[in-house]
Parts: C-alpha cells; structure tokens; sequence
C-alpha cells in the first residue's frame, strides 16, 4: 500500500508548529530568568541558566558575556572554545565599544573578533551597558534574526537585574552606615559636656560645630575635687564612627587616669600608649591638657602638638605651647615638657581646635598672632559671647566659610 506523499500545506504546517514551539520555549526560558531574579538566586545560577539556555534552546556552541563595571569591561560568563587571555578580552572591548547594533563577525578584520559569528550590544540610554559574542551559533537562516533579538532581550533583562542587585546592596550599605553614624554621633554626643561651670570662681563656655555628623573634635571639663579641674580639647585624625570611637576610649582613659594620677605628662605617656595600642599607629590626636588649683591659682598644663590656647593675664596675651608631639604617632613620646603659671583674677584661656583657623573656599590660615589679637578685642566679653563674636569675626572679615573641619571653642575665665 502506498502513503501519500506529503503536501506543501502539510509542510507548512510542521513548520508552524515548530515555529510556535519555539516562541513558547523563549517565553518558557524568559520565565524562568524573571523567576531566578525574583527568588534572588546568586549572578552564578543566572549565568548557568543563561548557558544552558543558549546551548540547548538557542544552539550556540561558544560564548562571552561581557558587562560594563565603571570605565571598563569585565567577562561575567563564558564557556565554549579556547578561552581569552585578559589582554586579549581587553582589546575586544576597545574594538567593540563604539557599536550600537547587531553585528555579523565572522568577515571581521581582528583574528580574535572573526572567530565568533555575532556581536550581540545591550544599551542604556544609548551607552554600551554590555554586549556578548556568540559562535558556533547553529540556526536555520530564518530564524537568525528572531534568535538574536530574542538573546538580546534575554541578556538585557539578566544585565538590569544584575544593576538593580548591585544598587540595591549599596542602598543597604548606605542606610546601614547611615545607622551607625547616626549611633556614633549619640555616643558622642554623650561625651561633650552639657554643663559647664559658671560660679564665683571659673567661668566656661564652649563652641561645638562638627563639619559632619560626627567630628574629630573632642572636649572635656572635669571637676577633680573640690579645688582642683581639668580640662582638655583634642582633635583626632579622621571623622565618621572610628573617630568617635576613639574619642570614647580617649575620654575614658583620660578621666580614668585625671583621678589616680596628678602629674599631667604621666597622664599624657599613658595616653599615648592607649593610642598607641589601640590604633597601631595608624592614628594620632593632638591635645592640650590643662589643670587648675583654685586655692594655689596655680596651673599646669601640656600642649601634645595642638593649636596652643591664648592666655590673657594682666592685660598681656601669650600662647601655651610647652609640651610634647602629637600622642599616637610613636610608641613612647621623645620629650614631654609641662608648663605652670599662677594665674590672676581675670585671666582668660582660649582654646580652640585648628577648624576655626581654617577656611574651606579661601587658602586662609590664622595664625597663633591673629587668634591671639582677636582674643584681647573680645576679652570683656562673657566667655559664650566671646565664643561667638570671635568665630562671626573670622568669618566677616575673611569672608570665610568655616566649613572645611570640625570647631570647638572653649574659653575658662577664672575669676
């Protein structure tokens, strides 16, 4: 018995059918992909599910996914063929960079590019966000177009998926940092003085402006016993949370080591090693550490490489600058020399950190002469007055924005 041959209808047909099979294997695999990047599955599995992809819906035998990072490209994927040295994929991309379009390679000039049969670009706004070389690519005629835009669609939707991953970890990284600066700058704002004394006998006043939410500026009034105080103003390298970390420590040890030890540079050498240790030298604080007996009038004091504090006795200004170098910066202190002076009734101490010297759009920076010179025009005033009016004067007469650093001010009059 004889079958009857196969008509052109019946042909069409079969071609149809293969056709529609075809479509719903695409959308089958699109699926899949948008399911992967639902569920949060890692860059690798949707790399193997874009190979397994190409290979067996799409019959490509050899591939290259390279995706944009910054100002350059880097290979996320590939398998099949000899792989590319680094070298060679770099020069790849510089040839490549400048298409927009589809692009047959097999006819291409570059020994490395004409190995490959389509250049296949993925673009945002015009840009080259990432683009893929296939070979080996096994298709009918007719369907060469419809594959190739297919693929490009398929990678475009895995390259989005790829930058939303990516902006999403910044996002929580930011909020995360956000949280402990914001954490950080609770702690300290614990450890600046909210009260500071105003009697008969001492009266201080403080300015505290840090240029971010956490500064490097550290100060401190503390009241030793009955007749004695301290008092200290710092600035610690850096900012943000290890900053603030280290002003926590800093304070601790301080006020820790102000009530069993009275000899100032002893305090100032164990403070150094504290730094010391704690940051393996990696950071350093500048500081000036004062002590006052109010039945002696008598004060010491160490300048350990800060901006040297304006004292105003008698009508007559001077700086305070015996001490030491910087704590932090080597294990033990080459030298550590301490002032001591009797104070008279009216007599005033400015300290200040160097933020107040410096200017964030102009190449200004005050000198020891000229913050001391604004010290005696304002030394009438209260002390908080006194604070102000001296920052406001810098910043009119030098047109400054005090902007650049942290400031702290603190003014003691002893009465």
């Amino acid at each position: 018995m004889n079958l009857p041959a196969a008509t052109s209808g019946d042909a069409n047909e079969s071609e149809l059918i293969q056709l529609l099979l075809k479509r719903q294997a695409e959308l089958n695999s699109l699926l899949e992909i948008t399911q992967a990047i639902n569920r949060n599955n890692s860059n690798t599995v949707l790399f193997e599910m874009l190979e397994v992809i190409l290979k067996v819906h799409l019959r490509v035998g050899k591939m290259r996914l390279l995706i944009r990072d910054s100002s350059h490209f880097y290979c996320a994927a590939r398998y099949g063929g000899e792989y590319e040295t680094v070298k060679v994929l770099q020069q790849v991309c510089q040839a490549l960079q400048e298409l927009k379009n589809i692009e047959h390679l097999g006819s291409h000039p570059s020994p490395d590019l004409c190995q490959y049969d389509y250049f296949v670009p993925v673009l945002h706004k015009s840009d080259l966000k990432a683009f893929v070389l296939i070979g080996d690519f096994d298709t009918k005629p007719d369907l060469v177009n419809n594959d190739l835009n297919f693929m490009q669609t398929l990678i475009n939707v895995i390259v989005v998926a790829l930058d939303n991953k990516k902006l999403f970890r910044e996002r929580v990284q930011r909020e995360r940092m956000q949280r402990d600066m914001e954490l950080a700058s609770e702690v300290q704002s614990m450890l600046v003085p909210l009260k500071l004394p105003k009697d008969q006998q001492v009266q201080a006043a403080s300015l505290y402006l840090p240029n971010q939410n956490i500064g490097g500026d550290y100060f401190d009034f503390i009241r030793i016993n009955g007749d004695e105080f301290l008092w200290c103003i710092a600035d610690v390298t850096g900012k943000g949370v290890s900053a603030a970390l280290l002003m926590a420590n800093l304070q601790a040890s301080l006020r820790a080591w102000s009530s069993v030890e009275s000899d100032l540079k002893k305090i100032i050498e164990k403070l150094n090693s504290i730094v010391v240790v704690n940051t393996n030298g990696e950071r350093f604080i500048t500081l000036f550490l004062g002590k006052y007996n109010q039945q002696t009038r008598v004060m010491n004091y160490v300048n350990a490489g800060h901006n040297p504090p304006v004292l105003i006795m008698d009508g007559a200004a001077t700086t305070l600058n015996q001490g030491t170098t910087i704590i932090g910066a080597f294990d033990e202190l080459p030298f550590v020399n301490s002032g001591t002076i009797t104070l008279t009734p009216g007599s005033l101490i400015f300290n200040y950190t160097d933020g107040l010297i410096e200017s964030a759009d102009e190449n200004i920076f005050l000198s020891d002469v000229q913050i001391a010179a604004l010290v005696m025009k304002y030394r009438d005033l209260p002390v908080g007055d006194l604070n102000r009016s001296i920052l406001a004067d810098i910043q009119s007469t030098y047109k400054a924005k005090m902007n650049s650093d942290d400031i702290t001010v603190l003014t003691i009059r002893i009465l």
